[in-house]
């Protein structure tokens, strides 16, 4: 009597900030044409808790097996969103982070070398009480952001940026989904917003698969092969297929 073949889980990508789905252009193509289901939405950006609710509500509407895939703050996101439930079968990180309970962006940020990031933010201070929201300096992006990208690429990356809400930052992680499924890690070692020093921390703390990348932040742009190959490998573990979906 033959098994039937497990169904290859969903892919959801959730992007960081300064950015939007568009981010993961270069990487649904080839995840497609190896038959798997993608969907990018659209992070808001807002805050943790809200944040996490959105994916949250996305995957109750897929019922299927999901792989999570964050960059950047998208990172701490799916970190929140998949914590208690066996719906996502596994975590994977592009230069993201994966936050310990209790802990925010900033305390990891602020645990490693500052990058040049501080000094090329600008800040928004919106009406009617709303969060005030940071950016990057239209001059600054590509330099931090996407130095391996072509200067036009930078360039329209930080046209279309999108800021984020400042509380963002400082907003509290909930228990680490990591803790208990498989995950992970593409390092991008030239990433000059994400300390990579950083990121070797929070890779080697949730017990990852280290991918290591000779990239920018902008990694699922510059690098989206490499990229493609770790979520392959990940939906192939969750599958028991070893070669990847």
């Amino acid at each position: 009597m033959h098994r039937p073949t497990p169904v290859p889980p969903t892919v959801v990508l959730v992007h960081g900030a300064f950015t939007d789905a568009s981010s993961w252009s270069k990487v649904i193509g080839p995840l497609r044409a190896a038959g798997l289901t993608v969907h990018a939405p659209a992070n808001p950006l807002r805050g943790l808790a809200q944040d996490a609710a959105c994916v949250r509500s996305l995957l109750r509407e897929l019922g299927t097996p999901v792989v999570l895939v964050g960059h950047g703050y998208g990172g701490a996101v799916i970190t929140q969103a998949a914590d208690d439930t066996d719906q996502v079968v596994a975590l994977c990180y592009a230069a993201a982070f994966g936050l310990d309970a209790g802990e925010c962006v900033l305390d990891i940020t602020n645990r490693f070398a500052p990058s040049a990031l501080a000094g090329a933010t600008v800040t928004t201070t919106l009406p009617s009480g709303a969060d005030s929201e940071v950016s990057i300096h239209p001059e600054r992006f590509r330099q931090l952001y996407a130095d391996d990208l072509s200067p036009e690429a930078g360039q329209a990356l930080a046209a279309a940026q999108r800021p984020m809400a400042c509380g963002a930052l400082t907003d509290r992680s909930g228990s680490p989904a990591w803790a208990d499924k498989p995950s992970w890690y593409a390092i991008a070692t030239a990433d000059r917003m994400l300390n990579p020093a950083a990121q070797r921390f929070m890779a080697q703390r949730m017990a990852a698969t280290e991918y290591v990348l000779d990239a920018s932040h902008a990694l699922p742009l510059s690098r989206p092969e490499a990229v493609v190959a770790m979520i392959r490998e990940a939906t192939g573990h969750a599958t028991g297929t070893p070669g990847g979906v």
